[in-house]
């Protein structure tokens, strides 16, 4: 089937119509051949078996009885009527109920002939019903059925209320392959098929909606997932091979002064072997003349800052300036003041540019800055403004790039007559699979482990009802000088409730915990800036000994004297969000802990979360169970749900399919990199079609 035979309105396949039409673009988004083609079932029923009456189980499931109507009623029920039909075979007698169109269903059913009826099975007062069913005469099931295993497509209430069955969807997807899917070009290439022991498109395509056994369905499924899979990493490999081959960087050819000063003389702590791994990859980048964009995955502690800023020597040694974009005040002060010490040693001038900066400091800053005689600046939004002009910005680091949407990314690239090289920061370590599919086309680097003399956090689960011995475990730790963290959960919906949550803990901590013996600091997102920063800092000093606060000290707060981290209600937070407050404690030489206080009653899914946090610290090892738990589209938040709205593969289940799909496409893109070979002329041809068509893989990424 040609791809333009494909894009034909759905309302011009035989038995659809306008009225039919609109109600598929708006209930399923079909909107066209393709849609329907590629609508593929929900799941499949082994429709060779049948049931008898008298040997039925009472499971839920469904099933199909041959058997005839031997009596109609309308009973009376609270709200209106249901129609009963008796239905019996030779070992027993059940009902079939319909609670709503019972005239014209009345009108269709025929008594005293065999018929077929098929639907979920359930049991009151020992007598068995089946409400709704779909209802065959014998004669005419047995010719129509085509397969053993009969699709199940999705569906919604007002496509059932409309009269638009699974029947109906299976007749018209029948129609489409029977009338339209004649022999094509297939979009993969052939080497690959064989290789593969691939089903052809077609043969995958009949298999997937009419399947003949369940071997051949898997085999359909398999081919139909790569394929997606496939398309997609070609996508984003072959956006990074035009990138770097169209987008021009600047190179930094020299190692420095700057940078082996550094190294030498002023590095805080051994290099782990995969911070040297990283800091090589960027090297790599930075001297090939082709624009960097790297994503650096790392964990919480892990010592992404000091590769940030030894990537930022290099391109001062190259006589560039540089960037450090963060997404929020605390975390823009908290790099400005850890690279400052550095760059005073090195004699590195640097300043710091937020909203809150005042214009009398602001306007010799940013003359400085055009000057050339600022060389770092970090900052928040406020970087982006059009009256930040930069002299020559050769190197753009955006730390929790998911944060920043692409429009304000791109404001950086045009303050210079070439992008500067760009390195996106994350301490939220992102599941392999997801990034392959989300980032695919960032070169990525992880650093995956942590600086040594660290301790790993201990992390228990405590009830409730524990309360008094945490309060306990609270004292012995301030008695030894240390701080503690006692964590609210923030649900935006609920402000003034988690306010009042909040507010009782403070009274019964403070209470607890009365002064002058001990002092307690309060922060939540109602302060404003000036009474956080006071809050914050006195924490950080060490003048109160307990932080009470809503979730906005998950970010950017570094106290290395703080080795307690309470989280309460920590069943109502999502694991990342737990990850990442535990991230809070556990950055000095001291042993931290994580306590996650819950209620008793905890739904499955929370108490696999907390599970999790108490067996690992590995934060790749959470975002993998996140991942599993949650799924892609929460996972990415809101605003990116519809980035992976795959139509039959799931990177979470087909995670090995998906790592397949993409080495088969690096090795494509490696031998063909313009897809020019006529052995790929389908691959060609396809990835054109997604483009001028727009298909789902045309918005990955």
């Amino acid at each position: 089937m040609s791809s333009n035979v494909l894009q034909t309105p759905i309302e011009y396949l035989k038995g659809v119509g306008p009225g039919r039409a609109t109600l598929l673009r708006q209930e399923l988004s079909i909107n066209t051949f393709q849609d329907l083609l590629h609508l593929f079932p929900n799941r499949y029923i082994d429709r060779t078996q049948y049931h008898k009456i008298g040997q039925l189980v009472n499971t839920g499931a469904e099933v199909q009885i041959i058997g005839t109507i031997t009596h109609v009623s309308l009973v009376d029920q609270k709200r209106g009527k249901r129609l009963v039909a008796e239905f019996s075979d030779d070992t027993g007698s059940m009902e079939l109920v319909w609670f709503r169109g019972h005239k014209w269903i009345k009108q269709s059913l025929k008594t005293g002939v065999p018929l077929v009826a098929f639907g979920r099975l359930t049991q009151f007062k020992g007598q068995f019903s089946m409400a709704h069913p779909e209802l065959e005469l014998q004669s005419e099931h047995q010719q129509q059925l085509r397969t053993a295993l009969q699709p199940l497509y999705p569906s919604t209430e007002k496509l059932s209320k409309s009269g638009v069955s699974n029947r109906l969807m299976n007749q018209l997807t029948a129609q489409l392959i029977q009338e339209h899917l004649g022999p094509s070009l297939d979009p993969l290439p052939e080497h690959l098929i064989s290789r593969l022991k691939l089903m052809d498109q077609r043969q995958a395509l009949m298999q997937i909606h009419f399947p003949t056994d369940h071997n051949a369905l898997a085999r359909a499924q398999f081919r139909l997932k790569f394929e997606e899979l496939f398309f997609i990493q070609l996508q984003l490999l072959r956006k990074n091979l035009i990138h770097k081959k169209k987008i021009k960087g600047y190179q930094f050819t020299q190692v420095g002064t700057l940078f082996n000063t550094f190294f030498e003389q002023h590095l805080p702590f051994k290099l782990t072997p995969a911070q040297k791994r990283v800091i090589k990859e960027i090297r790599q980048d930075l001297g090939a003349g082709a624009q960097m964009n790297r994503l650096l995955q790392g964990d919480v502690g892990s010592g992404k800052t000091i590769v940030a800023f030894m990537s930022v020597l290099l391109a001062l040694d190259n006589g560039f300036q540089a960037c450090i974009l963060a997404p929020t005040e605390i975390l823009s002060v908290q790099h400005y003041n850890g690279l400052l010490e550095y760059c005073k040693k090195l004699n590195i001038s640097i300043s710091l540019l937020t909203g809150s900066t005042k214009a009398s400091e602001r306007k010799p800053l940013l003359e400085a800055l055009k000057s050339g005689e600022l060389q770092i600046l970090v900052g928040t939004h406020a970087l982006l403004e059009n009256r930040v002009v930069f002299k020559n910005l050769g190197l753009a680091i955006i730390d929790e790039q998911h944060r920043f949407g692409v429009a304000q990314r791109s404001k950086l690239w045009h303050k210079n007559e070439f992008p500067p090289n760009v390195l996106v920061m994350t301490a939220t370590p992102i599941p392999r699979t997801l990034a392959m599919s989300l980032y695919g086309d960032l070169d990525i680097s992880v650093i995956d482990t942590l600086p040594p003399g660290r301790k790993p956090i201990k992390t228990v689960h405590r009830f409730d009802n524990n309360r008094l011995k945490v309060f306990g475990f609270i004292r012995q730790e301030i008695a030894k000088g240390r701080q503690v963290y006692i964590v609210y959960p923030l649900i935006q919906e609920s402000q003034a409730l988690d306010y009042k949550d909040l507010m009782d803990g403070y009274e019964s901590i403070v209470r607890e915990f009365p002064s002058p013996k001990y002092q307690v600091s309060i922060l939540h997102g109602q302060m404003n800036s000036a009474d956080k920063d006071f809050e914050m800092q006195r924490f950080a000093s060490g003048q109160t000994q307990i932080m009470v606060a809503t979730t906005v000290i998950e970010v950017g707060v570094n106290v290395p004297n703080a080795s307690v981290m309470i989280i309460e209600s920590a069943e109502r937070f999502g694991l990342s969000q737990l990850h990442q407050l535990r991230g809070r404690v556990g950055r000095g030489a001291d042993q931290s802990y994580c306590i996650l206080m819950s209620g008793n009653k905890l739904s499955d899914d929370a108490r696999e979360r907390l599970q999790t946090m108490v067996a690992t610290n590995d934060g790749f090892e959470i975002s993998e169970a996140d991942l599993r738990l949650r799924g892609p589209g929460d996972l990415m938040g809101t605003q990116q749900s519809g980035v992976l709205q795959l139509k039959i593969a799931d990177i979470v289940k087909d995670a090995e399919t998906l790592k397949l799909a993409r080495s088969y496409a690096q090795e494509v893109l490696r031998e063909d990199p313009d897809l020019n070979k006529p052995e790929h002329t389908g691959v060609r041809h396809t990835l054109a079609a997604i483009f001028k068509f727009k298909n789902i893989w045309h918005h990955i990424s």
